[in-house]
């Protein structure tokens, strides 16, 4: 079995720098055109995480995740003041988490929340809590 080289690490190392720099310039660009277009996002008082991500369009969070994708840890000031200029503070306290944990910039955490809330929201998937009871 043959060992990668140096200059094989080097090549790999120049493809995923091409890949994410790919991907920080088509952030960025959305994060453009997010601010431009969505204005504000409103939320009733007192609303949670998963009521948050219901209101947030999808566009939203596939950026958060390209830009934690592209960055990783050095996300995490634009992550805060993209979800406050959208008023969504209670996706802040997630982001900027998931955003400081080195090396969980490929998973798309926030896209699979959001997939999750909406399906929680039309009751395909149920907690515990949620089921009902069978009566003894």
């Amino acid at each position: 079995m043959n060992l990668p080289t140096l200059s094989d690490l080097n090549t790999l190392l120049w493809i995923i720098a091409a890949v994410m720099a790919i991907a920080l310039v088509i952030t960025l660009t959305l994060v453009v055109w997010i601010v431009l277009r969505i204005r504000r996002i409103d939320l009733p008082p007192g609303a949670d995480f998963l009521t948050a991500l219901r209101a947030t369009p999808l566009i939203v969070v596939i950026v958060l995740d390209l830009l934690d994708f592209s960055l990783d840890i050095f996300s995490t000031p634009i992550t805060w003041a993209v979800l406050t200029y959208l008023r969504l503070a209670p996706l802040r306290l997630v982001a900027v988490v998931k955003d400081l944990i080195p090396v969980t910039n490929f998973i798309p955490l926030m896209t699979l929340s959001w997939l999750y809330a909406r399906l929680k929201d039309r009751g395909a998937i149920t907690s515990d809590t949620d089921a009902p009871r069978l009566r003894q």
